[in-house]
């Protein structure tokens, strides 16, 4: 006989698990996205053409759902708003490869010619005038036609068998094209299903630029040169993208709510056949299996039509294992600092002087001292450090200099905080999280960022001293700062999680402070509240990193029309500097250490030296094929990539990821050390010359054992082969431990430099 309590307890149990089954079954009958992979070759007799067959699939689990896109030339297959039922019932049908979930992804947010040495870029290149035979695509917020990074001024006809169009929408028509922006497409069909329709109040339903992000990132990659540009009087002078005679074709597809992978895929295959060269897409979404990641899934067919793709790395640094895009058919950018900043300096009441960063530009703060108040001070909520909307007691604040903490909420933002509570500057102290690296924004009111030390030092000053004061100054623009570059701590790091025998990132590039053009649709900071309007805005982040090299491999595919993707990225990162010209490595701003491999894999590019290499260490789709095979993908997961259903791997051939004829090495071992064997093959694109080789790796002062046979490659002519081998043996290390070094081939005329990452797991 149960007790009362007994009871209850019961009741309450069964209750919950019927709640719980009900969640459960409601996540189930919840429709999302999904794309669904196809075998093109398994389409019953019984239909006429691929669409058909694709209806028919879906109309079988689902009377509901309708097609969103069909995929025909990067993919096979369509997407559809599913329940999670329909999806596991449609990929147990036969000629169903995978059905995978639709992912958002988020974008990863002049001097630089120069700073790379282009500023003479027709004498580097010579056939850059070629260049305009050459098409960057974007995959970005759109463009913002109308600035001048796009006028055509010198620029040939269109070239011929360019299929793109300029599709209309609201606040855009086709006329915003010419022979500069040849190109402006839209995607939304994914978006709108799973955020419902656009608010045309706040932004278009067109290519047109409302964020600023693709105008900026496309006018990066290939903007025409443009003079007198600045951003509020930072950083004038002239311009221009990495490939200015280089034509541009941009497809919007992200929104204000996320960049969805329906929009993204369909995106790159109308890419593709519209016709261009290289894709740039400065966004990601985290790491998967690459036949579940629909950039690798469109960036292997692309590849395999010739087409360079270009990725940023992310903006999840400085922690290990956090970069996305990182199948090795991708170019991976990593961001990296110029050598021009914007100083600006905090005085304190007590006479101490601190450096920041600023792009101020306004009536500025008293030349007296200013009362001065830590935001912690000032609210009567645990977030008020962070200057979070509302958290700010306007008494307490009303003429002050306000320190507020970083992160949370967006840099500007802040300032928007302090200034609606009546302050009158802030000062920005970086937290751990972010430590020394200094971002410059535009700030709303006098205002200026500084580093965790400084910022601890004046919180504490803040805190202690019964009447404290301070005054900011700005200092406008300089140039020539050292050393430079440095990698971002926001940059994201390697290993790679997914394959961690490919070393990713492949690169760095510059992607700090980064002046490009500018939508005019939204203020410098990029917030509803800032009603300024300018033509070109400095920001910061790996998505500026990413089109710098969309824009230097538009220029190699102009001066080498032959070269392959790989070949495009072998001598992008064998020619890549990781040291100052005194000897040191290239720093690291999250440690103030010399950066790693895993942090800046081959090195910061170096176009001058690029367009000359030497040797290229190339790959074919073939040798792709193998790879996957190497990591044990079945049939069905090759086929997702390739489009090819027959049996790809051997079972009478071995594979090793070792065998990728990657510009880099990544050797793994055991925490009780071992050997590892690479095989790698170079090209000759240079003179006839004969390249020896120096190899050496260590774990701290423990060295690693790196051999290479043969140790001298003679070459004959251009375009000729040679293989050869690279040995590495360790002892025992702790589990986590990573080696660092460089294995390079050098010639009287070339230098050909590969990293070596080494770990024990």
């Amino acid at each position: 006989m149960w007790r009362h309590g007994e009871k209850c307890v019961t009741f309450a149990v069964a209750a919950a698990i019927l709640v719980a089954a009900a969640a459960a079954a409601a996540v189930r009958d919840e429709r999302r996205t999904y794309i669904v992979h196809m075998s093109r070759s398994a389409m019953p007799n019984d239909f006429a053409e691929h669409g058909e067959w694709y209806a028919a699939s879906l109309q079988s689990v689902s009377d509901a759902a309708t097609v969103l896109y069909t995929y025909d030339t990067l993919v096979h297959g369509y997407s559809a708003r599913l329940t999670r039922a329909e999806a596991e019932a449609l990929e147990s049908q036969p000629g169903v490869l995978f059905v995978n979930p639709e992912v958002r992804y988020e974008l990863h947010t002049t001097r630089t010619p120069e700073f790379l040495g282009l500023d003479r870029t027709d004498a580097l290149f010579p056939q850059s005038n070629t260049g305009s035979d050459v098409i960057v695509g974007v995959l970005d917020t759109g463009v913002w036609p109308e600035r001048p990074s796009y006028d055509e001024t010198g620029l040939g006809p269109v070239p011929a068998g360019w299929k793109g169009k300029c599709e209309e929408g609201n606040d855009f028509n086709a006329s915003a094209c010419n022979k500069k922006l040849i190109g402006a497409r839209f995607f939304l069909t994914g978006y709108e299903a799973a955020k419902g329709p656009v608010d045309t109040s706040k932004e278009s339903r067109s290519p047109r630029d409302n964020d600023g992000h693709g105008t900026h990132t496309s006018s990066t990659a290939a903007g025409s040169a443009v003079r007198g540009a600045d951003l509020l009087g930072y950083a004038a002078g002239t311009a221009k993208g990495m490939a200015p005679h280089a034509r541009v074709a941009t497809y919007k597809v992200c929104w204000v709510g996320g960049c969805f992978s329906s929009d993204i895929l369909k995106a790159m295959e109308v890419a593709v056949t519209d016709g261009v060269d290289v894709l740039s897409l400065s966004l990601g979404g985290g790491t998967a299996d690459y036949y579940r990641d629909s950039i690798a899934v469109g960036a292997y067919s692309a590849m395999e039509r010739g087409i360079f793709v270009s990725c940023s790395a992310g903006n999840a640094g400085p922690g290990s294992a956090t970069l996305s895009n990182g199948a090795p058919w991708i170019t991976t950018v990593g961001a990296g600092t110029l050598d021009r900043d914007f100083p600006a300096h905090v005085v304190l009441g007590n006479g101490k002087n601190y450096s920041g960063v600023s792009l101020y530009s306004g009536k500025p703060l008293p030349t007296t001292p200013v009362p001065f108040i830590y935001a912690g001070n000032a609210s009567n909520s645990s977030m008020g450090a962070l200057c979070m909307s509302g958290s700010l007691i306007p008494e307490k604040v009303a003429g002050k200099i306000v320190l507020c903490d970083r992160g949370t909420n967006a840099r500007v933002q802040k300032g928007f905080v302090v200034k609606d509570a009546g302050g009158a500057g802030m000062v920005l102290a970086n937290t751990a999280a972010n430590g020394e690296e200094l971002v410059a924004d535009a700030h709303v009111l006098p205002g200026a960022g500084v580093g965790q030390k400084a910022g601890d030092t004046m919180r504490a000053y803040a805190l202690s001293d019964p009447n404290p004061t301070a005054s900011i100054g700005f200092a406008g623009t300089q140039i020539g700062i050292q050393p430079s570059p440095v990698v971002a701590a926001f940059s994201s790091r390697g290993p790679n999680t997914v394959t961690p025998g490919i070393l990713k990132p492949d690169l760095i590039a510059p992607g700090v402070n980064i002046l490009a053009a500018w939508s005019g649709s939204v203020g410098p900071s990029g917030l509803a509240g800032d009603n300024r309007r300018v033509g070109f805005n400095i920001i910061s982040g790996t998505s500026m990193s990413c089109p710098h090299v969309s824009g230097l491999a538009a220029l190699l595919r102009a001066a080498h029309q032959d070269w392959s993707p790989a070949a495009i990225r072998s001598a992008l990162m064998t020619t890549s500097y990781n040291g100052y010209p005194n000897g040191n490595g290239i720093l690291d701003v999250a440690t103030g250490l010399p950066a790693t491999p895993l942090d800046v894999g081959a090195g910061h590019v170096d176009p001058s030296k690029a367009v000359d290499p030497g040797l290229v260490y190339d790959i074919t789709a073939a040798d792709y094929v193998d790879f996957l095979c190497a990591i044990n993908y079945g049939p069905m997961q090759i086929a997702a990539l390739t489009k090819h259903t027959t049996d790809a791997c051997s079972a009478n051939r071995t594979y090793a990821v070792t065998a990728l004829n990657y510009p880099s090495f990544s050797v793994t071992f055991p925490a009780t050390g071992g050997t590892e064997k690479h095989t790698r093959t170079v090209t000759n694109v240079g003179q006839p010359g004969t390249y020896k080789v120096t190899a050496s790796a260590t774990a701290g002062s423990t060295p690693v054992t790196v051999s290479v046979e043969p140790s001298t490659l003679t070459f004959t002519k251009s375009g000729e082969k040679q293989s050869y081998t690279v040995s590495f043996a360790a002892g025992a290390m702790p589990s986590g431990t990573n080696g660092f070094g460089r294995l390079v081939w050098s010639s009287d005329h070339h230098v050909v430099a590969s990293p070596i990452a080494v770990t024990w797991t």
